[in-house]
């Protein structure tokens, strides 16, 4: 009866042990059936039924092996038998390894570049630019009178050579002429005792507008158009930053008289700010003249000095001083502002504009006569 009883355990046990290991295979090459869908393969719950089932000491006990045919029979135990049988000591199953699912990582989203705000530009305003101011010998320069009457104490200085005459001269041309060292000695003592040089121009428009005048105000003037007025005033002028006013014999101005500027010359002294007016087409006495003469030595003058320099000469020097009402009347309508003579004086009048006063500079001047007649001549 005993070896009965052992035959049949070692036959269950067989049985069991069969059943592990088949379970154990396929959970080995099917690892992912169950867990791909979260529930255990029917395998694996065998294999842990049978793992929680020990050898039974009761009378009976059932096995059920899933799905193998030699699982679905159960034998009763003989409730006789007495004797407890060792239980053999099982083997440690050994873990089934499960699938690890990794998951596919999802592409991160690539970061769309955000726009740069582009900064709005705000345009800096641009400074108001200040005009520049129109010359009165500009063809665009308008005068406009205000019909008030003005008086100026203004000096106006007459030169006409500036160099020394040659030898045999007579009277007249050695006392018309200033040798340059004395010119610069006297253009020194105009800049060191606060003088300022204006034009013609700037005198009118005080006599006429009242627009004010620089303190001690002085005019330079030289009478027909040498070529040492460009060789030997004309640097001194500009080394003292002095405005000089040039009366030009229009006529005499084209190369085919010796000794005189040429247009060239005069354009350059136009660019550096000197002004240019008329003397006259050719030096000729305008006294007691046809209107039509007139005309000509005005409109003549004047036209030439615009075509080649540009610019619109406003005064007419007097040719020797020798004019009259009726040719200041035409002079007027062709455009002039007014007139030099050579009367003595610094008495300028907005009543007289074609009789302006001056002072004649005598070659026979040295610095202490000329200092006398600027302090004296009234």
């Amino acid at each position: 009866m005993k070896g009965k009883i052992e035959t049949e355990l070692a036959f269950w046990w067989s049985v069991f042990l069969a059943a592990v290991l088949t379970a154990i295979s396929v959970a080995i090459w099917f690892p992912a059936a169950g867990s791909a869908s979260g529930q255990e393969h029917p395998l694996n719950s065998a294999v842990r039924v049978a793992e929680t089932r020990q050898p039974a000491t009761q009378a009976t006990k059932t096995v059920a092996l899933s799905p193998s045919p030699e699982a679905t029979a159960t034998t009763p135990l003989p409730h006789t038998a007495t004797a407890t049988p060792t239980p053999t000591p099982m083997p440690t199953p050994t873990p089934t390894p499960t699938a690890t699912v990794t998951p596919t990582p999802k592409p991160s989203p690539t970061p769309t570049d955000r726009p740069t705000a582009t900064p709005t530009f705000t345009p800096t305003p641009s400074p108001t630019p200040t005009p520049t101011p129109i010359s009165p010998q500009s063809k665009a320069f308008r005068l406009h009178p205000d019909g008030k009457h003005r008086v100026a104490k203004v000096p106006i200085l007459m030169y006409h050579y500036i160099s020394v005459p040659p030898k045999g001269s007579n009277r007249i041309r050695r006392d018309l002429s200033v040798w340059p060292s004395r010119f610069e000695e006297q253009m020194h003592f105009l800049a060191t005792h606060g003088y300022h040089t204006i034009t013609l121009e700037d005198l009118a428009l005080y006599l006429l507008e009242g627009k004010p005048l620089p303190p001690k105000p002085i005019v330079l003037t030289f009478d027909d158009g040498y070529l040492d007025n460009y060789q030997n005033a004309f640097p001194v002028l500009k080394k003292y930053g002095f405005k000089g006013v040039f009366f030009v014999i229009t006529d005499f101005v084209t190369g085919r008289y010796k000794g005189y500027m040429t247009w060239d010359e005069l354009r350059k002294m136009a660019d550096a700010g000197m002004a240019i007016e008329s003397h006259s087409r050719n030096h000729a006495d305008l006294r007691r003249r046809s209107y039509d003469y007139l005309v000509w030595q005005a409109l003549g003058s004047k036209e030439a000095i615009e075509n080649h320099l540009g610019i619109e000469p406003r005064f007419i020097c007097w040719p020797s001083g020798k004019y009259d009402r009726f040719a200041a009347r035409v002079f007027k309508s062709a455009g002039f502002w007014g007139g030099t003579t050579e009367i003595q004086g610094i008495t300028q009048d907005s009543a007289h504009m074609f009789e302006l006063q001056r002072i004649r500079v005598r070659g026979s001047y040295d610095l202490k006569a000329f200092e006398w007649v600027l302090e004296n001549v009234r």
